[in-house]
């Protein structure tokens, strides 16, 4: 039995049905309250007095709480204690929370919050990066720099050289259900939250704060969310602070939601970013210098900005070798909402950089920009030919997938494609550190310094590097040279309506930057029938975590899916979780979970070796039955055996990722355990008159590992590439001159649809185990596929860079106006 298996989501059927419970689905006790906040109207001031007569008369309305109510801490911020849940005398953005109203329902409380009058002196606000520049005002003194070698020195000797300036748009999580809490108080002050959170430890900690209590009297459940993309991650403690608070002065149960609206004025946002750049290259487009300026729009609070913006800076070389490069971050305060962590947490940003500058240096020589590309790649490591295991045959696996000399095309056959990565890896222990050396491999006319001396700007040897590889397989899949020379014929035709193509990589550093959080534990349960639960500090969001840890615990108890069920993340259970980003989730959980049931099997497996004669080495389990020498029990009857011998049948895991070190002020060390790897081929067309544009094909060649369910990471790489082509394209977040945010809804901001999808949409997994000791040798998917979507804001440059002979400079997002302007300024 393999853990390699496409299973269905385990909730699918719930989710479907619209069976799934979500927070706000939960049954409340009678008399529940429901909260609302009243908002600032003004970017900037000083609150001079607030007029709540009106709110505490509204029809259904119980109680107005206000900053001076509050039983302990006004705060709610992840990190810098700059945060206040209710503003104090001063507010600092449009839609701050001024005080929250508990009424009878979900509708009266916002109704009421709505009757606050607020009188408040305002003062100019910081509105945009110009600004916050221009006043100095930022998070940290002075900017963030990383460098290494000479870059002054090798730009001045370059004999190419371009320079430019980049916007780079925010983004909106939107995820399905909003943000939302539910407090319920027990006996002796203590609280139950059930929040909507990727970080319930976080939850719990700060309503721990707020009630001035100890953190075991907090206990916080995530059952699920309806989505998350980072926005979960901190944006959640304001809801579950509140209703905490609210519970205890009201002694009642309370609840709150945001709708739409609220959601998106309250809560952060992607970094909007600029990125200025100067490079010097050679005649092959091979990079010999290059500086990068980055300027992050942060917004009023701290939140998780530096470590967002470091990531920025950790990516700023995405796939490339840059043997002399400076990387200079500024992190500017503006009187916008506080930025936040999203999906991939500065990493797209950084690499949409780099991908800017090899497209201009490949307008600039007039080559391929594939070529230039390929020029810049880091070396190749050696294939891991680590051994796999086949899996066993299974009722519902995929057909054997055709030979790689007739690639199959069309999104069926690329789902069936990825059975080749269904063998499963080698067993590892927790903890075991192995990785493949070796030296790198010559490509395409790269530079190569030798074996284990290319690093990253940061210092990090590379030592995994695949996309030599992995590219040239994806150009031949997806007949990138030969519909490159179509695209130029169809373009030499037709003058309104221009078709243009890119293919460009990913390379994405897998840890939490902070060290310490790269840890999570585990508790398994065995019951005398033989059914399993377990429990584990990641969040389940949508993206399968759940599923997969219960694969992980089925494959090593040798028994199907339907014995195991995995319950809501509760700090009850296992205490001090990470948060479920940095795409760790499966790689730290399940190393937790696969611990306690190893902890589990041997237990057993020593009595059944003592009962039946052999070494406890021999005792397997498999087939839904634990074999001991020539003796064969069902898993049922072995963990009845051992109930009645006494034998511990509950077991704690633990794990933390071996090996890395940073320094994030030096900017030095191994932030990463390893990296995952992945490149997109996009084809689009763009209406020269009006901007308008389509995506025409996608197809995708992307590193998973030794995947252990491919169905869901084909699933995660197919939401991530459209949420990435999403964030640079049609996503526009606008404030209006008084800091308002003007698209606050779907009315305004517009997502990719169903029908924003490309009609010819391949997906592959690479078949190749992870040189790193993960779970089962697989690797992380939930944030790298994300960046896959820049390969359509490069094919949309392409097919602007088509219309004269200037260089387009399309910004991000893509708008169709933007679209438009960069097409004139190709044409001069």
């Amino acid at each position: 039995m393999s853990t390699a298996r496409a299973l269905p989501h385990e909730a699918a059927l719930l989710h479907v049905t619209g069976a799934a419970r979500y927070v706000d689905d939960i049954p409340v006790p009678a008399g529940c309250l429901h909260l609302a906040f009243g908002l600032s109207p003004v970017a900037h001031g000083t609150i001079e007095a607030l007029d709540l007569a009106a709110v505490r008369a509204a029809p259904g309305a119980v109680m107005v709480i206000t900053p001076e109510m509050l039983p302990h801490e006004n705060d709610v911020s992840p990190s810098a204690h700059d945060e206040p849940l209710l503003a104090e005398h001063m507010v600092h953005y449009v839609g701050q929370p001024l005080f929250a109203v508990l009424a009878e329902s979900h509708g009266a409380a916002r109704r009421a919050a709505r009757l606050g009058r607020s009188e408040i002196t305002e003062r100019p606000a910081l509105l945009d990066l110009d600004a916050a520049i221009a006043a100095d005002a930022r998070f940290e003194e002075g900017p963030r720099v990383y460098t290494k070698g000479d870059a002054a020195a090798a730009l001045a000797g370059a004999p190419h050289r371009v320079s430019g300036v980049m916007e780079i748009g925010g983004q909106e999580h939107f995820y399905l259900e909003g943000q939302a809490a539910l407090a319920l108080p027990l006996d002796n002050g203590d609280m139950l939250i059930h929040s909507s959170s990727q970080h319930p430890t976080e939850i719990q900690h700060k309503v721990a704060e707020a009630l001035g209590m100890p953190m075991h009297a907090v206990r916080v459940e995530v059952r699920r969310m309806g989505g998350g993309f980072g926005g979960k991650e901190s944006q959640g403690n304001a809801l579950a602070v509140a209703c905490a608070v609210a519970a205890r002065l009201s002694g009642r149960a309370c609840k709150m939601r945001y709708d739409r609206d609220d959601d998106m004025i309250i809560t952060g946002k992607r970094h909007d970013m600029r990125i200025g750049y100067d490079v010097g290259f050679d005649a092959l487009g091979r990079i010999e210098g290059l500086s990068f300026v980055h300027h992050l729009r942060c917004g009023w609070a701290q939140d998780l900005s530096l470590p967002v913006a470091d990531r920025a800076m950790l990516h700023a070389d995405n796939a490339y070798h840059l043997e002399h490069v400076r990387i200079e971050s500024h992190r500017m305060r503006t009187n916008t909402q506080s930025a936040t962590a999203f999906r991939g947490f500065g990493g797209p940003q950084g690499m949409l950089g780099i991908e800017r500058v090899m497209d201009e240096i490949a307008h600039a020589l007039g080559r391929d920009p594939l070529d230039v590309r390929r020029a810049n790649f880091y070396a190749d490591a050696p294939v891991n030919r680590m051994p796999a295991p086949q899996a066993e045959p299974e009722a519902s696996a995929a057909p054997p997938p055709p030979p790689p000399s007739s690639p199959p095309h069309g999104h069926a056959a690329e789902r069936d494609l990825a059975s080749r990565g269904a063998a499963g890896a080698p067993e590892v222990e927790p903890g075991d550190d192995r990785e493949d050396g070796g030296r790198p491999e010559d490509s395409d006319g790269a530079r190569r310094e030798g074996a284990g001396t290319q690093t990253t700007p940061y210092h990090m040897p590379v030592t995994d590097f695949m996309l030599n590889r992995l590219c040239a397989d994806l150009a031949e899949r997806a007949d990138y040279h030969g519909r490159r020379a179509r695209i130029a014929r169809w373009n030499a035709d037709n003058p309104l309506l221009r078709r243009g193509i890119a293919l460009t990589p990913v390379k994405f550093g897998i840890s939490f930057t902070l060290t310490h959080l790269n840890q999570a534990g585990a508790l398994v349960h065995v019951y005398q029938d033989g059914s399993v639960q377990l429990n584990h500090g990641g969040t389940e969001m949508g993206q399968g975590l759940f599923t997969k840890v219960a694969q992980i615990a089925a494959e090593r108890f040798g028994i199907g899916m339907e014995a195991i069920r995995v319950t809501a993340t509760d700090t009850a259970k296992v205490p001090n979780t990470s948060a479920t980003a940095a795409s760790s989730g499966t790689d730290l959980n399940g190393m937790a979970v696969l611990a306690a049931c190893e902890t589990l099997c041997g237990r057993i497996a020593a009595l059944l070796a003592q009962l039946h004669g052999c070494p406890a080495d021999d005792v397997r389990f498999a087939g839904g039955e634990v074999i001991a020498g020539n003796v064969r029990h069902s898993f049922a009857e072995a963990v009845q055996i051992a109930y009645q011998a006494r034998v511990s049948l509950s077991a704690t895991g633990f794990y933390s990722t071996p090996g890395i070190a940073w320094d994030r002020i030096a900017g030095k060390g191994r932030p990463f355990y390893y990296f995952a790897y992945g490149a997109a081929v996009s084809e689009v067309v763009i209406d020269t008159l009006t901007g308008e544009n389509r995506i025409l094909r996608c197809d995708i060649v992307h590193d998973a590992g030794a995947s252990l369910n491919p169905a869901l990471d084909i699933g995660q790489i197919e939401g991530g590439y459209v949420q990435g082509a999403g964030w640079l394209t049609t996503e526009e977040l606008v404030w209006d001159d008084k800091g308002r945010l003007t698209t606050h809804a779907p009315s305004t901001y517009k997502i990719p649809a169903c029908s924003d999808r490309p009609p010819i949409f391949n997906v592959t997994l690479w078949d190749e185990p992870n040189p790193a000791a993960t779970i089962r040798r697989s690797k992380a998917v939930g944030e790298p596929p994300l960046m896959l979507g820049i390969s359509v804001l490069m094919a949309l440059s392409d097919a602007a860079a088509s219309c004269g002979p200037h260089y387009p400079a399309l910004d991000a997002p893509a708008t169709p106006e933007r679209i438009r302007a960069a097409v004139m300024r190709a044409r001069g």
